[in-house]
């Protein structure tokens, strides 16, 4: 018997298998069904698609507690809760302007961490040199370092867009696979500009750091600061540059989110890193990551939602910056 359809003409249920328009949004219940981002459609032909989110499940780069390799499954699983239909505050459904799909989780060997970083840089170079741009879900923060490697190759030298508990600029003597040290490699590279790049939400420092030419914001500047203020330093340092969002997870306060390997109290809300996020309109970005959800340390799935949500927020930006506006409340 054929499965009764909806008022739209649509079978109803896994919408990343049966959905026929990588656009647009289907209701289905939150508590089934496959769980890609969002509910987007699982695929990698990339033909017509603006956005492809994809899955970087490594960990082997962790100074600390092990788990960020499970984050691109939590993330997904924790996005059903949103998939529905408008974002609020923007109020209007980023997948109506923007096609998004899911291209599944990059394949490594997990026993050759050696070859790791080339294995996601290429990865990576397979979706931007198409027209997509990415959207990453670690994953420990290492993996930034083959992105931004994938990604200078397009686009050349980055702004770095940075929200972090840590500078992850540790000194050290090169080579290293250590999700603390590779924007010191990447700088020294080439890949990032650091006169055109700002580091938001920090509160540690270790022994040897520079600034780098970095502009760092303090998570005391941050709470000092309205959002209005932190997105004016970080456009003015940004400018016309195009620029690369990276977002760990323990740039929230772990009173926000207790899931991540390194938690260090004092961080910012999702409220202000949601606000900043929302005020960076006049930036051009061509990525984003989302890293250190550690689904072993979190409770009742709550740093996994702030991660799917921040990247809603980021998808909302870039779909208002392709014009795409609030729906006024029917009276």
């Amino acid at each position: 018997m054929a499965l009764e359809m909806d008022k739209l003409g649509r079978v109803p249920g896994d919408d990343a298998f049966r959905r026929s328009s990588i656009k647009g949004t289907n209701w289905e219940p939150t508590y089934a069904g496959a769980l890609s981002f969002m509910r987007r459609k699982y695929t990698r032909e990339l033909k017509g698609v603006d956005f492809a989110v994809t899955g970087v499940p490594f960990d082997q780069a962790v100074s600390h507690r092990s788990g960020t390799r499970m984050g691109p499954e939590a993330i997904r699983r924790a996005s059903a809760e949103n998939a529905w239909g408008p974002f609020w505050p923007w109020n209007f459904d980023p997948f109506e302007t923007l096609g998004v799909i899911d291209y599944g989780d990059c394949f490594f060997d997990w026993g050759r961490k050696e070859d790791f970083p080339e294995a996601l840089e290429r990865h990576a170079t397979e979706i931007i040199s198409s027209d997509a741009e990415m959207i990453t879900l670690g994953g420990d923060h290492y993996i930034s370092y083959p992105l931004l490697k994938a990604h200078a190759k397009k686009h050349g030298p980055l702004a770095l867009v940075h929200f972090d508990a840590h500078r992850d600029v540790e000194v050290d003597n090169g080579g290293r696979i250590d999700h603390g040290t590779m924007f010191g490699y990447a700088v020294r590279e080439g890949l990032i500009d650091p006169r055109k790049s700002v580091q938001i939400g920090i509160r540690t420092t270790f022994v040897g750091e520079t600034t780098m030419g970095f502009r760092i914001i303090y998570a005391d500047e941050v709470h000092d600061s309205t959002a209005a203020q932190l997105a004016s330093i970080i456009s003015e340092k940004v400018g016309a540059s195009k620029a690369y969002l990276t977002f760990d997870i323990d740039c929230l306060d772990p009173s926000a989110a207790p899931g991540t390997g390194t938690p260090i109290p004092g961080g910012l809300t999702y409220h202000q890193a949601a606000s900043v996020i929302r005020k960076l309109t006049g930036i051009n970005f061509v990525g984003m990551d989302m890293v250190e959800v550690s689904p072993p340390y979190d409770h009742s799935e709550v740093t996994a939602s702030a991660a799917s949500s921040l990247i809603m927020e980021y998808l909302c930006l870039r779909a208002w910056q392709r014009g795409a506006r609030a729906q006024a409340m029917p009276e």
